[in-house]
Parts: C-alpha cells; structure tokens; sequence
C-alpha cells in the first residue's frame, strides 16, 4: 500500500490485472449461457426446434400483425398532409438553412392544391383523393426526426433504430418477439422496390438474432421467392427424400456442436421452403379474387398494378397469419428537381391500392388487428433545389397509422411554421418503435437480446410510447 494526499492507494500487480479480467470474461461467458437458456429476468426466449411458434407477448395486444407502406426516397410533409400557410406567403424568399446537397434555393410554396376532409377536417393534397376517404380513420402524426440526411442510414434507422448496418430490423425483433401464426410462409414478408431497396437487404436483417427472423423477399409476379419452384425432373417423393436425408445428417452435426444457431436456422429454412411451395403459390395467384376486389386494387392497369399487387398480397399475408409485412413503393420520392412531377406520380401508383387495402382491412375485419404505417425514411426541405425540386430533410416530417389500438381522426404533434424542423411534441424513431411494439402486446424495454457482453433492443437506450394516438 502506497500513502498519498491522506490517502492509501493500492499497488495492482499484472498478476492482479489478469485475474480480475480473466473473472469479468467469465462472468460475459456466465451471462451469454444463462441468456442462452433463458435465465435472465425479463427475456422469454423461443423453443430453438420452433423458433417461429406463436408466443404470447408481455401484455395483451391490440394489434396482431403489421403492414409498413413505405415510401422509399421521401414524401414531403408540406406537400402531402401538412400544408403551410407562412410557407405560401414567403414563397420566393432566401433563409440560412442547412442542406444535404448544398446550393439552396428560396422557400418555395406546395404547387398542390389542398383540401379539408372528414370529421376531422384534415388536410390532403389533390393528388390523394382516395387516402383522403380514410382520415377519420387515421392518426397523423407531424413532428417526426430522425438523425441521418444520407438514404441509406436514414432507411437502417427507420427500420432498424440505429443508423448503421449490422442491427436487427423492427420485423425482426417482432417475429422474435411473438413468433407467426402460419408455419407454411415466413413471419416476416418484404415486397420491395422494383428498382432494389437502397442499402439492400440489411433492411430486413436479423443481424444478430437468429437468421429464422430475417424478412424474406417476395416478388409480387409470378415466382414468389427465386428458386422456390421444384426441378421439373425431381418428383415431390425425391425431394422429400432428399430433404429427409439432408435433416438427418444436419442434425448429427448439430448434436456435436449445440447452439449453432446458423446451422439450427439453416435445417428449419429448408423445411420451410419446402412448405412454402405450395402456399406462397397460391398467394400470389391473384386470379382467385374476384374481379371487383382486383378492380378496386388497381392491378390490371399500368400505373397501379405494382403497388396494387402488394398491396393485395400483404392483405393475403396478413390473413393468412403473416406477422409482419412490408409494402415498399416503386421508384423513389427523392424528388431533387421536378417535386410536382414526382409526387403526382407516386400518387397515382399508390393512392387508389392504399385506399383499396384501407377498405378491404375495414370490410373483412382484419383492420381490428392489424395495424398499418405510412411513412418514408425523412422529409424534406422547404426550400427548393434545382428545377423546382426538394432537398432531404431529417428535422421535421409526418408520417400517418391506423388500424388495431390507434385513435381515429387525430392529428399529433407540429413542424414549424415553413416545415423545416419538428417543433410542438416531437417524436423520434425510438418512439415511433416503441409504440409499435407497445401495440403488439411487447414492451420495448423487456424485448431485448443478449449480444456481445450487453442487452440490445429495437430502441436502444431510449423510445416513449406515442400515447395521444393510442385509442
């Protein structure tokens, strides 16, 4: 012992170093085993032979299943659900703002129209008419943020929490969470953008959870997922066989090497494509509908076909017990120049198969538990850029829910008065997950995941539930 300003202080030798640390790497190993077999407080894991059991969540839930309509590439907020006054009266006029691409323009006013709809006289521009049917029915709510001003970690945040690759997505953890109700299909569907999703399918990762609760990619035409269909040479006797064979001696390598997860989610990926084959089939056979329902959905004509497909088959996912379903538009709304153009376009492919699955949910009761978003990975600015276009913008943009455990006809939260930022109850990405979860029955706080020496979650360290919108 050493004695300094009144004090004694410890002399640590290497040997003293060494055997505190090799006790803390014990002490990770212990907390991984215990994690493992589920002995930690507050984490409920999955059956590892039936990871993709439905499982009951914390508390009860209001929502079963969800469908995210993504709009990939950025609405803008002023031109679609929020108009701005001020903004219209200082059209024209220069303002110090920071912009992602540099060389602002002036403010530049909405070149759409807008109109006062429902009970609750919210406000949608002229090129959403058939949304607009629906907004007694929805929660708007107008004050999000987020921290990227770059797609593609604005996208790993919006569907992962983090801004960055290398994080569960939100349909990740939930499948984790509660499992599926369908064991012949995956708990998590994607239906992307026809020109691929920036930042690919890091989307949709489990990262470090297991690889069972990954989003599998479905196309909306013809051959649900590439490779699904058997050989036509090979009869489905041979390929039971053959799967057969493969699962035994993949098991007598997993016995010798417990808790290979990858390995454990390769064995239930191949028996779950040999269920899919007939079922994910037959869920992109839309010929099955009647010919109102497919009238109604826009899928036999040009400019709603694909997103009327989608948005068809995530209504066919979600009843046939599809946890999470994710809707991307086609193209992008990243409207740097020609703004007008661009979202007049967006609308069209989109607002008659939204207003289509609206209704459908509604008339087939499935809205009672579903719960479905709208949203895009940021706004943008209210400046303009280039010929008549907009910047991206992560300070201020809107985004609308409705469906299982949301208040109809309400409006939460406010951009400032030209829609630059968030300034009357902002809401993050945290918040919006946590309420998410919160209305699948899952506390954030609890859903958690223990990975490299500490417990992770869809939110991290942060998230309130977004209560004024919950019914």
């Amino acid at each position: 012992m050493h004695q300094h300003c009144g004090r004694f202080e410890a002399v640590h030798t290497r040997r003293d170093f060494l055997k505190k640390a090799g006790g803390g790497f014990g002490m990770y190993a212990l907390a991984d085993l215990m994690s493992k077999n589920g002995l930690l407080a507050d984490e409920t894991l999955p059956d590892p032979l039936h990871p993709m059991a439905p499982r009951a969540g914390h508390y009860p839930a209001k929502a079963k299943a969800v469908i995210w309509l993504f709009m990939e590439g950025a609405p803008s907020a002023v031109d679609m659900f929020d108009p701005k006054p001020e903004l219209t009266k200082r059209d024209g006029q220069r303002m110090e703002i920071d912009v992602f691409n540099g060389n602002p323009g002036p403010l530049m006013k909405s070149p759409f129209e807008f109109k006062q709809y429902g009970q609750s006289g919210a406000w949608v521009c002229e090129h959403y008419p058939n949304v607009a049917k629906h907004v007694d029915d929805l929660a708007f709510i107008n004050s999000f943020y987020s921290e990227s001003n770059d797609h593609v970690p604005a996208l790993y945040q919006i569907n992962t929490g983090i801004p960055r690759p290398g994080c569960p997505s939100a349909g990740a953890w939930i499948t984790y969470g509660l499992g599926s109700e369908n064991s012949d299909l995956p708990g998590y569907v994607v239906l992307g953008n026809n020109r691929g999703v920036k930042g690919g399918n890091l989307n949709w990762s489990s990262a470090f959870l297991p690889t069972t609760y990954q989003g599998t990619l479905f196309r909306p035409e013809g051959v649900p997922v590439i490779n699904l269909t058997r050989p036509g040479d090979v009869t489905q006797q041979d390929q039971r066989a053959q799967l057969d064979l493969m699962s035994k001696l993949n098991h007598r390598h997993l016995a010798a090497r417990p808790g290979e997860e990858e390995l454990l989610g390769r064995i239930q990926s191949f028996e779950l494509a040999y269920r899919m084959q007939m079922e994910a089939s037959d869920l992109v056979d839309l010929e099955r509908e009647s010919a109102e329902t497919r009238e109604m959905y826009g899928v036999d004509e040009k400019e709603t076909r694909s997103y009327g497909r989608k948005c068809l088959m995530a209504r066919r996912l979600i009843e046939r017990g599809v946890r999470f379903v994710q809707v991307y538009s086609d193209g992008e709304w990243d409207a740097h120049s020609d703004l007008n153009g661009n979202h007049r376009g967006h609308c069209r492919a989109t607002d008659k198969p939204i207003h289509a699955l609206l209704t459908d949910l509604k008339r087939t009761g499935l809205i009672d538990d579903t719960l479905v978003i709208w949203g895009g990975e940021f706004g943008r600015m209210p400046v303009s850029q280039g010929n008549g276009g907009r910047d991206h913008n992560p300070q201020g943009f809107g985004m609308f829910m409705t469906g299982a455990g949301i208040k109809p006809g309400v409006r939460y939260g406010e951009l400032d008065e030209i829609g630059y930022k968030a300034a009357v109850d902002r809401v993050s990405v945290h918040d919006l997950h946590a309420t998410m979860l919160h209305l699948l029955g899952l506390d954030h706080e609890r859903l958690t995941f223990f990975h490299n020496g500490r417990r992770f979650r869809l939110t991290d360290v942060a998230g309130e539930i977004i209560r004024p919108v919950l019914a």
